[in-house]
């Protein structure tokens, strides 16, 4: 049951999908490099796009609201396949960066053999920022707004079953507010964010919002991903999170089930907030 005073769903912020042509006129303004655009590049809730250099390479356009180039450099030296960022600016306040483009696409099937190798990816995270100097514990954000995502009102306001969901999440977030570790954590690991040719992990993409933490957190986010689709892959990752503690697991849950909720209620339709309730409620039952 909807609640009756509850606020329309558009009148929730929003975020905004990269205008590419606009973007590469004022880089070109900025820099006075001139990039020529190819079309827009498949999947990504904000959109990237296709580019190409003045020489002929070809790159990939996005926006990067945080610096993770030396994070991702780091990931990169361990053996993941990431891209090297090629050009950086400011444009309308907002930065954007064209990054080298790697080859594949993101999978159409996603099986117990893609799983495998994205796990065999999280574990060259394992202990990658020991030696940084010790950081702010990463926010789960369970008790207090995201910075434009895992919005808490927009739970609260929705209906009846956001809002017991947001209250599970405020109670989890009371005890296990923030992650903890040494890994290097993507933050968004899940099949649209990675490349494949043949069925061979050809690439790790979109890694605006890596941080510090517990590696597990990712493994967490694929698992939520895949809620309900293959089962050998499913069963993959039930078996390496029995590694962390209950506690650990259900408050990476509570991050996820917060975070998609949301972002459904503001961009989509309730057909897909339903279906990520399904999801969230599944693993905090």
């Amino acid at each position: 049951m909807r609640r009756a005073d509850r606020v329309a769903t558009q009148e929730w912020p929003r975020t905004s999908r990269i205008d590419a042509t606009h973007v590469l006129e004022r880089i070109a303004d900025i820099t006075g490099v001139r990039l020529e655009l190819e079309g827009a590049a498949p999947g990504g809730e904000v959109g990237a796009a296709y580019v190409r250099w003045p020489d002929g390479r070809r790159s990939v356009l996005t926006e990067g609201r945080s610096r993770t180039g030396p994070l991702v450099d780091k990931a990169r030296a361990a053996g993941v396949p990431t891209a090297r960022q090629e050009l950086a600016a400011h444009v309308d306040g907002a930065r954007v960066i064209v990054q080298q483009r790697l080859p594949g696409h993101p999978p159409q099937v996603v099986d117990a053999a893609l799983v495998g190798q994205m796990i065999a990816v999280n574990d060259r995270l394992a202990g990658l920022l020991a030696t940084e100097p010790n950081p702010r514990p990463a926010d789960l954000h369970l008790t207090a707004d995201g910075p434009g995502f895992c919005l808490h009102e927009p739970l609260r306001q929705h209906s009846d079953r956001t809002a017991r969901l947001l209250d599970r999440v405020h109670a989890i977030g009371e005890t296990h507010p923030a992650m903890l570790g040494d890994d290097l954590v993507h933050l968004d690991f899940h099949p649209g964010n990675v490349l494949v040719v043949g069925g061979h992990l050809t690439g790790v993409i979109d890694w605006d919002g890596a941080t510090r933490g517990d590696r597990h957190f990712d493994l967490v986010t694929l698992r939520f991903m895949l809620t309900g689709q293959d089962p050998c892959a499913v069963r993959l990752l039930d078996e390496r999170l029995e590694a962390i503690s209950e506690r650990r697991r259900r408050a990476y849950w509570a991050h996820m089930s917060l975070r998609l909720v949301d972002w459904s209620i503001r961009h989509h339709d309730d057909a897909t907030v339903d279906h990520w309730l399904d999801v969230a409620e599944s693993g905090l039952s």
